[in-house]
């Protein structure tokens, strides 16, 4: 997606040969324009299937999966939870996950009631580094016996192993940019 790779160039910071930072457009600040495109990229990507949820993780995920909803018809949006809270059922599917942004475990929790057997499941998030998260969000859509119609990434480390943990357990991956490189404050992108 163009529009994307410019933006990250422009926009987007490297922190050593591992981090990117893209807060002033993607994950603190959110640049809407830019979302609406990325959601019509979603939907071009997974057309032809019959997608009846869009799960995420909080928080970074929510602002991109909503904005993508919206360009799938009557789909709503789920998102796992990170934290216990006291309006939470009991009733839930958990999965842990490894954080490699905050370098952190969680137990990551949807309740029973959005994910079903009968779900067709498209998975959105902001980024895919080692496919911690989104290993997670898929366990939680197995644990309800519901299909995975794949994974949407915004922006893709492509130096790290996510995308080939996702490949090899027959999960398709769509990456609207893929990061091939972090070196000396420079960001290499994939054609």
């Amino acid at each position: 997606m163009e529009l994307l790779k410019k933006r990250i160039l422009q926009d987007g910071v490297a922190m050593g040969n591992h981090v990117l930072k893209v807060d002033s457009f993607l994950n603190h600040q959110i640049d809407v324009e830019l979302f609406n495109e990325i959601g019509r990229e979603f939907q071009r990507r997974f057309a032809g299937q019959t997608i009846t949820k869009i799960l995420t993780v909080e928080a970074s995920g929510i602002a991109v999966a909503c904005i993508a909803a919206q360009y799938f018809q009557h789909v709503p949006v789920v998102f796992a939870k990170k934290q216990e809270a006291s309006n939470l059922s009991d009733q839930v599917y958990a999965s842990n996950v490894f954080s490699f942004t905050k370098n952190k475990n969680y137990v990551i929790r949807v309740d029973k009631k959005y994910l079903s057997a009968t779900d067709t499941v498209l998975i959105i998030d902001d980024f895919l580094a080692n496919g911690n998260a989104a290993l997670g969000l898929i366990d939680l859509v197995n644990q309800a016996g519901a299909q995975v119609a794949g994974v949407g990434i915004v922006i893709e480390k492509g130096f790290q192993s996510g995308r080939q943990l996702l490949e090899e357990r027959g999960y398709r991956v769509e990456s609207l940019a893929i990061v091939k490189e972090i070196k000396d404050g420079t960001v290499i992108l994939s054609d």
